[in-house]
């Protein structure tokens, strides 16, 4: 099968689910002749009309409120909102209604909305454009929250996502966008996680952008002789508890990666959730290896801020192994 870039597999998703169900729209801020900025809805305006994928105006709040009218009457709206930042003026509109009428209306009005985010850095944007968000959107019950670390993963949670019948925002890493991979059809349950690497020493849990740097610091930790087992959420809400305890009973030492800042980051869940089911099993204090806590830096000093293999490594290390501390050669 043809290698895909991660945009590509969200083409193709957006494309197969407008091609199978007539109520799905796509719509959000230059989706539309343009193909949004990062060319994720490249053609779609082309193939399915202007009635299916169109441009909204500059209205993130309008954009949202929209597709819960929209959702509200039998319709299956996928927005785009450009850049995660972005996203903020509909905060309102997701937390307080999207995230509730469920619940409100006592389980009779569901509203099968999708909001796709590109978030994360890497990719030299300036400030509003790399923000990691995913902590605002995983503390409000209601959604579901989910990101793809693989272009397999792009395009099945993306079709899982808009055949759900609640809301689901859906994160995508945009520095990953170009990262290329098969693209299969093989059902795995969208609130799965998956081992993408197995070992036996350490539990390295990570999702979307960092799923990539992950798997590389797993290859170089073998220089310094720790098999290193990498797990990708997928997932962020619900949390697959079963999967990652599991990983972690078996190596009794975990990790946790990802860009957002550390200070009541998602990392933090993650680490009272595992310290919390796995305590007897764990040989060392749950890591995390994040962002420094301050605003998304200047394009020249994104490099130092975002979680790199030598600062994993350096966490690793940290750990106890055989009741000493070692340190990572060149550290």
């Amino acid at each position: 099968m043809t290698a895909v870039s991660m945009a590509g597999a969200l083409n193709r998703a957006l494309a197969d689910a407008l091609a199978e169900d007539p109520t799905v729209l796509v719509f959000g801020e230059d989706v539309g002749a343009l193909g949004g900025v990062f060319r994720v809805t490249d053609g779609l305006e082309a193939r399915f009309g202007s009635t299916r994928v169109f441009d909204t105006p500059l209205a993130e709040s309008g954009i949202v409120g929209t597709a819960i009218g929209m959702a509200m009457n039998g319709l299956r709206p996928v927005v785009e909102m450009q850049f995660d930042a972005f996203a903020y003026p509909a905060f309102e509109q997701i937390t307080s209604h999207l995230a509730k009428l469920r619940n409100r209306t006592r389980g009779r009005v569901s509203l099968p909305v999708v909001i796709r985010v590109p978030y994360g850095g890497g990719i030299g944007g300036v400030e509003h454009h790399c923000d990691s968000s995913e902590a605002y959107y995983t503390h409000t019950p209601g959604l579901t929250v989910v990101t793809p670390g693989t272009p397999d993963d792009a395009y099945r949670l993306l079709r899982d996502a808009i055949a759900s019948p609640d809301p689901v925002i859906f994160m995508e890493p945009k520095r990953r966008y170009w990262s290329k991979g098969e693209v299969t059809s093989d059902p795995i349950p969208m609130n799965r996680a998956l081992i993408r690497r197995p070992g036996k020493d350490v539990t390295l849990i990570a999702y979307g952008p960092m799923v990539a740097t992950a798997l590389e610091t797993a290859e170089a930790a073998t220089e310094e002789g720790w098999d290193v087992e990498v797990v990708d959420l997928r997932s962020l809400a619900p949390f697959d508890d079963e999967t990652v305890c599991a990983s972690v009973r078996r190596t009794g030492r975990a990790v946790v990666v990802h860009e957002a800042s550390g200070f009541g980051g998602y990392g933090a869940e993650v680490a009272a959730r595992v310290t919390e089911r796995c305590f007897h099993h764990l040989h060392a204090p749950v890591l995390r290896v994040t962002g420094w806590d301050i605003p998304y830096p200047p394009p020249k000093l994104e490099e130092h801020h975002l979680p790199n293999v030598d600062r994993i490594l350096d966490a690793i290390a940290r750990l106890q192994w055989d009741d000493e501390v070692v340190e990572v050669r060149g550290a």
